[in-house]
């Protein structure tokens, strides 16, 4: 079937390692959202699921990992998982390991797919990504890789790297395309991933994608989603409501013309998306803490 096919389309990253091309993403979904959309995406055919430590809800995603694979059929290498590296739990090797080992936990795995380091502390990321690379060599990951890093700081945790990353995960949208950026990555060999692929909504009701949903007859999102996919970056979306995860992977029997892909090109307004300035873990000295974002939802079993 088409839209199965496009699901279960992949990219070879650096490592020789396959890692599907689109994917669900659980960030601001409590434990009990992320166990059914993650239960959702995969009977549907979305083979790739990304959460973080920093959303509070990896035991839901682990919880929905489970469900899925047992209401599809499928086994645990069937879907590829991607955590990250929490600010509060990055340092030293010991450090990270016992907080990765404590994330595999909540997720009830036993290894990720792809583990990255969630932003670069200044302090702490180049001592964090080598314990990173460790993981990797003792084979809980099968790859590693960064999020939100810009060139200077990708520049200088090359300099130091025994393993290039694999991937770096950038907010990438119409009006956000960090062209610096993926040109730097591109010339690495380091692919980039898009998160929040619609602009937090905001480009759902830009005029030139409205226009170009009735030229496709097609939705604002799966315009805009199928932009990202013939620009070949790897997409997380996220979506909590199953009607809206089948939609959003409906992108497959359609293609954009060169010319409308160019127009929506043109809709970037060349501003950075990172804003290292209003976190105060970007001063060296400062003190990150280690609280999580929690969308609360205790008391309420996942089984």
């Amino acid at each position: 079937m088409l839209f199965l096919d496009g699901l279960n389309s992949t990219m070879t990253l650096n490592n020789g390692i396959e890692m599907p091309r689109f994917g669900l993403g659980v960030w601001k979904s409590d434990n009990h959202a992320a166990r059914d959309s993650v239960a959702a995406a995969i009977r549907n055919g979305y083979r790739a699921i990304d959460t973080a430590k920093q959303y509070g809800n990896e035991q839901g995603t682990g919880a929905g990992i489970k469900l899925g694979l047992k209401q599809a059929g499928l086994k645990r290498e069937d879907v590829f998982v991607t955590t990250k590296l929490f600010n509060g739990d990055q340092g030293n090797y010991d450090k990270v390991s016992k907080a990765f080992e404590g994330q595999l936990k909540d997720l009830g795995l036993d290894y990720v797919d792809l583990y990255l380091m969630h932003w670069p502390v200044d302090a702490y990321y180049l001592e964090s990504y080598q314990a990173m690379e460790r993981l990797l060599k003792e084979g809980k990951v099968r790859a590693i890789g960064v999020s939100n890093f810009d060139n200077d700081r990708m520049s200088k945790l090359m300099e130091s790297a025994d393993v290039i990353p694999a991937i770096n995960q950038m907010e990438f949208n119409p009006t956000n395309q960090e062209r610096d950026i993926l040109k730097f990555d591109t010339s690495h060999k380091i692919t980039m991933t898009a998160w929040s692929p619609l602009g937090g909504g905001k480009s759902l009701t830009n005029p030139v994608i409205e226009k170009l949903a009735d030229k496709y007859h097609r939705s604002a999102a799966q315009i805009i989603l199928r932009w990202e996919w013939q620009r070949e970056i790897i997409t997380v979306i996220k979506s909590v409501h199953e009607k809206r995860i089948i939609e959003n992977s409906h992108i497959f029997d359609f293609e954009l013309s060169d010319e409308d892909v160019e127009t929506i090109n043109q809709l970037d307004e060349g501003k950075r998306g990172l804003w290292y300035d209003d976190f105060k873990w970007h001063r060296p000295s400062a003190d990150i803490g280690d609280s999580v974002d929690q969308w609360d939802d205790t008391g309420k079993p996942l089984s």
